[in-house]
């Protein structure tokens, strides 16, 4: 593995000291606020419409679970939130970033910068090593490869892969490969944090694993995250949980 390098090393320390300023940061940040949301999609068949009038504010340093029936728009919010996809109506703000109004240019730049992404699927580059696809971030916002591998392996060392860190995906387990899905997320200090049912392809075992995993470095590192899930009982270890029914939003108290 490649060693970190001086300015690496005080790279390093960037995350800590933002998460340190997060510490300071006022309880009622908003870090998302949505507010009359709708998204309609216009097939052959009609319109579909998956939001109607939705409002949803997560504060920093929440992990919020979405939960709902298939097919609800769960995954389609949070490609909203992600400015993977662009509301019909309503206003989408997103660490203080109006994401309606972005161009495609300027919504690749702030996933990069501001957005961690944590899928079902890993979506590992399977012609690179575990060490090289977390580094891809930072490579794409132009950092050296030596800087970006260095710090690459600082976050592989964080979710316990050190020692799988020249393993190609197809050499490791699913839990590794979502481990490392979940370090590439982080590599680059998101404020916010997607994560969209990134238990739905593991065992039980596995998957409780992976979300005590994502629920440590939550906390460690001040972090703010979105969670969807079909798994009840994960559900109902975040600070809350949304049900996402009828094209809106509601507090849900009890998720079994």
């Amino acid at each position: 593995m490649i060693e970190p390098s001086p300015a690496v090393a005080g790279q390093a320390t960037r995350f800590q000291r933002e998460t340190e300023l997060r510490e300071s940061t006022p309880a009622k940040e908003a870090i998302v606020e949505v507010q009359k949301l709708e998204k309609t999609y216009h097939p052959a068949r009609g319109p579909l419409t998956l939001f109607r009038d939705l409002d949803l504010r997560v504060d920093a340093g929440e992990l919020v679970a979405i939960v709902g029936q298939s097919g609800a728009g769960k995954s389609t919010l949070l490609h909203i939130l992600g400015a993977l996809d662009a509301p019909s109506a309503g206003t989408v703000y997103c660490a203080s970033t109006n994401v309606a109004e972005l161009n495609s240019r300027q919504a690749a730049a702030f996933r990069n910068r501001v957005i961690g992404y944590v899928w079902q699927f890993h979506y590992l580059l399977p012609e690179f090593t575990a060490q090289e696809n977390v580094a891809m971030p930072l490579l794409a916002q132009g950092q050296s490869r030596r800087e970006a591998l260095a710090m690459a392996g600082n976050w592989l060392r964080e979710v316990g892969l050190e020692d799988r860190s020249d393993h190609r995906p197809g050499e490791l387990s699913g839990g590794e490969q979502q481990r490392v899905a979940l370090a590439r997320a982080l590599v680059n200090s998101p404020r916010l944090l997607l994560a969209d049912e990134p238990t739905g392809d593991l065992d039980e075992r596995t998957a409780g694993q992976v979300f005590d995993l994502l629920q440590r470095l939550h906390a460690s590192y001040h972090l703010t995250s979105i969670v969807v899930t079909h798994n009840m009982d994960l559900a109902a270890r975040c600070t809350r949980v949304l049900r996402l029914e009828g094209g809106r939003l509601t507090e849900s108290t009890a998720v079994h």
